[in-house]
């Protein structure tokens, strides 16, 4: 029955080339856009990580604090010594003092901002300094006098780089006050209430010998598929730790952004069906199509003994052999596309709200790939309910007399 039925879907081969085309085209979208919404959620990954960490060290309940001092974590390096003995050798660890005030420029404008200070590892540093900095530099880690501001916020205080701000940051337990030299413009995802400073200038200012949060960087967590393995990771920190310190994973952080790309593979998935659903159309046309114009073929088949139901596995073979040459010649086609955007990158015109850099590389996963399968499948099974209903309810005898 499958000689038969790859046979007869070659009776017309412009008809049959169209279809396997047109289920072709689908494949190689599907792996294609499958590939770039893997490569958006890694980039999307990779950006929150890069300013965040992978795993946050705070004191403990200091979401809830209402004392500047609860929010702050004194001993900083026992905590970086006592956490760095279970994790790898290529860890990073970050060093945050943040603290709210009010910026004001010498033209007496002001701005509520979040003055961030910072102590980073040279690797980070070079790469926070090339991803959001698009003017000038970042202080130095002994330098107390200069600050970068975010781009938007140096427009709305009309300051330039040179100019000096006055920082008042009230109630915290340094000198409250402090006046810096811009030295940086940077583009970050809130550059308009955004400045940074070296943790040093941040803690005379704000918390001398003491910091906000301490940022833990793993560099072999690369992928968002990685973070299946992140829970342990912090266990493993958890377990070093005494329970005044609340450690966090980074979609623990920021729930709302995790929730955002959880969305985002489910909507692509719903996206493909669509594609899928056309596709199956144009199958089932071809397959009824063939179904009609062979009518007479069905009945002397029948009528020579050959039962409803294998004529209809015939015309289901028939529908399956459509999607399935289709498939083949899609898949290697979106293969090799994948395989050289992944390697290469995509250039594409990503707004600079997102934060995402210009070149995406795209990235499937073996799951994502079993689903274009098994909707490959569903797509030559469902496309050939109807014809071969059409086709089993035929009575020998009239289809023999039928003529189209």
């Amino acid at each position: 029955m499958l000689k038969l039925a790859w046979r007869n879907i070659w009776r017309k081969r412009g008809r049959s080339l169209f279809t396997a085309l047109a289920v072709a085209l689908v494949v190689i979208f599907s792996i294609f856009y499958s590939g770039l919404v893997g490569g958006i959620r890694n980039a999307f990954f990779t950006s929150l990580v890069s300013t965040g960490g992978h795993i946050q060290i705070h004191p403990q309940n200091y979401r809830d604090a209402r004392d500047f001092g609860d929010t702050l974590i004194r001993n900083a390096a026992h905590v970086n010594a006592s956490v760095s003995s279970v994790l790898p050798a290529n860890t990073d660890f970050v060093e945050v003092l943040q603290t709210g005030g009010l910026l004001e420029g010498s033209n007496g404008r002001s701005r509520g901002v979040a003055l961030v200070g910072l102590r980073q590892p040279a690797n980070l540093r070079e790469t926070f300094i090339k991803d959001y900095v698009v003017e000038g530099r970042l202080p130095n880690d002994n330098d107390v006098e200069g600050i970068a501001l975010g781009a938007a916020l140096a427009r709305s205080l009309k300051v330039s780089l040179g100019d000096t701000v006055y920082m008042y940051a009230s109630g915290t337990e340094g000198y409250g006050a402090a006046a810096y030299t811009v030295l940086g413009l940077l583009e970050t995802p809130n550059s308009q209430a955004t400045a940074y400073t070296s943790l040093l200038a941040a803690q005379e200012l704000a918390a001398p010998d003491s910091v906000s949060r301490v940022e833990i960087h793993l560099a072999d967590f690369k992928k968002i598929s990685d973070n299946e393995n992140l829970p342990l990771v912090k266990t493993q920190v958890e377990k070093t730790l005494t329970s005044e310190y609340s450690v966090e994973t980074w979609d623990e952080v920021n729930p709302e952004l995790k929730g955002y790309l959880d969305l985002i593979g489910p909507a692509s998935l719903i996206f493909t069906l669509v594609f899928f659903i056309l596709a199956g159309l144009v199958v089932m046309n071809t397959v009824y199509l063939s179904i009609i114009e062979r009518v007479r073929e069905f009945g002397v088949m029948m009528a020579l003994g050959l039962s409803r139901w294998k004529v209809m596995l015939m015309v289901f073979y028939e529908s399956l052999l459509l999607c399935g040459t289709g498939a083949v010649f899609g898949g290697i086609i979106g293969g090799l596309i994948l395989w050289r955007t992944s390697q290469q990158g995509l250039s594409l015109p990503i707004p600079e709200d997102f934060q995402l850099p210009g070149t995406l590389y795209t990235s499937v996963t073996i799951k994502r790939m079993f689903i274009i399968v098994l909707f490959v499948f569903i797509t030559g099974i469902f496309a050939a309910l109807w014809p071969a209903r059409t086709a089993g309810r035929l009575e020998p005898v009239e289809a023999m007399r039928f003529t189209a």
